[in-house]
């Protein structure tokens, strides 16, 4: 298709006036045609406006309809093929593996939500019979599942052009709920998102949905995102981004007449654990795994490990000296946009700047979009006084704390925010005395990981991609995994109602052939 640069307001397409902004290569620098339009006050509107008026028939589609849906929308990304990949490849400097990778992985998350709504158990249907002859009071019948929240607000991620963007996993998470979505597509990959965004809404026309089962704004700054997050009109938001743009939403949100969630991935540095007998036995070996995780897509990963405790007891010279050695003869890599590599200097520099870090593998000055890996060390207590050295740098850095004992692991562990994982390595020797560490980290992070690397998320139906804040702006949900549905929908109890008006899956005869929780016991 031939890009236009407009967005998509259901099947309309946005105005040409305005202000307008191009996609950039990262790589060359190059700007990159056609103009896009941003998105007025007014667009984002009446992309609102038709997602309520879609809301009252899309959220009565069943879950047979919406999993068509979703298979719809992931045949029609994979038929955009090459178009799609070389687009994305020009917008974020991301080898074409790693695209056509992403593509996969978006066009699955697709496919797994469409085969949770389409078995239908997911609904969480509980009905408790009436009992008129109870005493003191007779019992009513109630029955309750979970209903979609309404329209959803989705911002793409600037570090997955497709599986963190418009058909992502916020988007299919919310249309398998039943709630309508309008995408705000960030602006470093306006391309790639219109032509995904085009791909649903082929789907919608070809499964007979409500105009405003979806719509998709560009915009490369905050008014048309702003109106969206307050738009009585919108339930809720799904973000993954900085912390700032998180808080952002999640203050306008907070600040509406009616609050609203906002659910936002914004920042975490996952720390690892290095025990005393692993780093003793297998030192270079985890100097090879942690480089090659701290390093992986120039470290533009929520999951990137910024933050290394070791066990300074333990003979960590051959760790430490591999490590360094690959950090110093790594090559810089392209970073997704000018403002990120910039950030991504500007943190490295406060490090190497400040007294209580030593820079063992320092990152050259940027070049272009160009962001050298760096490696830096401190110790605990240094650490402890000073909070600052917890926060994340997002790129291919990571900062080494020296601990004298597995006790004071745990001192750091319990001084840090809320992060999306915590990694430990050790042997069973190590693990024998590791159970508190392993308490705390739990209570820090959304997913424990032990003797791997956190970079790499399995999209699946036990993975939980969150954490206390500030990793995510509610530690209770996910955005990658099946769970994440449970973010878009309520729950909603009928009394005493005829079986006639009831939804399908509370009905008595369970027409669905669902797993229901039926006086307190599962059956279908």
């Amino acid at each position: 298709m031939s890009l236009q640069g407009l967005s998509f307001i259901g099947s309309s397409r946005g105005a040409a006036g305005g202000a307008s902004f191009h996609a950039v290569n990262p790589a060359t620098g190059e700007s990159l045609d056609p103009p896009f339009h941003s998105a007025s006050a007014s667009d984002a509107e009446a992309a609102a406006a038709a997602a309520a008026a879609a809301f009252p028939i899309y959220s009565q589609t069943s879950g047979a309809e919406r999993a068509t849906f979703l298979r719809t929308i992931a045949s029609e990304i994979e038929a955009l093929g090459q178009t799609l990949t070389d687009r994305a490849v020009a917008e974020s400097g991301l080898p074409e593996p790693r695209i056509k990778g992403e593509t996969a992985r978006t066009c699955g998350q697709l496919r797994l939500f469409a085969t949770l709504i389409e078995e239908g158990s997911w609904v969480d249907a509980r009905i408790d019979h009436a009992d008129p002859a109870r005493t003191p009071a007779p019992k009513p019948d109630t029955r309750s599942m979970l209903r979609p929240i309404g329209p959803v607000v989705v911002f793409g991620a600037s570090n997955f052009p497709l599986a963190f963007s418009v058909a992502g996993g916020d988007t299919a998470s919310a249309l398998a709920a039943g709630c309508p979505v309008i995408v705000k597509a960030h602006s470093a990959h306006p391309g790639t998102s219109e032509l995904v965004a085009a791909a649903v809404r082929r789907a919608v026309a070809q499964c007979g949905l409500p105009d405003g089962t979806f719509s998709a704004l560009f915009d490369n700054q905050r008014a048309a995102a702003m109106t969206l997050v307050t738009h009585h009109a919108v339930r809720g938001v799904g973000f993954t981004g900085s912390r700032s743009g998180g808080r952002a939403l999640m203050d306008a949100a907070a600040a509406r007449p009616e609050p609203i969630p906002v659910y936002a991935e914004m920042s975490s540095v996952n720390p690892v654990f290095l025990l005393r007998d692993a780093l003793t036995s297998r030192g270079p070996a985890l100097a090879t795994g942690l480089h090659a995780s701290v390093t992986l897509g120039s470290g533009q990963f929520c999951t990137n490990p910024g933050l290394v405790l070791f066990d300074a007891s333990a003979d960590a010279t051959p760790f430490l000296s591999e490590l360094s050695r690959l950090f110093s003869t790594s090559a810089a890599g392209t970073m997704l946009t000018a403002g990120i590599c910039k950030a991504y200097q500007s943190g490295t520099s406060t490090l190497a700047a400040n007294p209580a870090v030593t820079s063992l593998a320092s990152a050259a000055a940027a070049i272009g979009t160009r962001g050298a890996p760096a490696l830096f060390q401190t110790s605990a207590a240094q650490l402890l006084a000073d909070p600052s050295l917890t926060e994340e740098v997002f790129g291919p850095a990571t900062l080494l704390v020296a601990c004298s004992s597995i006790d004071e692991m745990l001192k750091v562990t319990n001084a840090l925010e809320g992060q999306l994982t915590a990694t430990i390595h050790g042997t069973e020797a190590d693990f024998a005395s590791a159970a508190p560490l392993l308490a705390a980290a739990e209570r820090r992070a959304g997913r424990l990981v032990c003797n791997g690397f956190p970079t790499g998320v399995e999209v699946c139906q036990s993975i939980v991609h969150g954490g206390p804040y500030p990793a995510t702006s509610d530690g209770r949900s996910t955005s990658v995994g099946t769970a994440a549905i449970l973010r878009w929908v309520r729950p909603v109890c009928w009394q005493d109602m005829p079986d006639s008006l009831l939804p399908h899956a509370l009905r008595n005869a369970n027409p669905l052939g669902i797993q229901r929780l039926v006086n307190s016991s599962f059956t279908r």
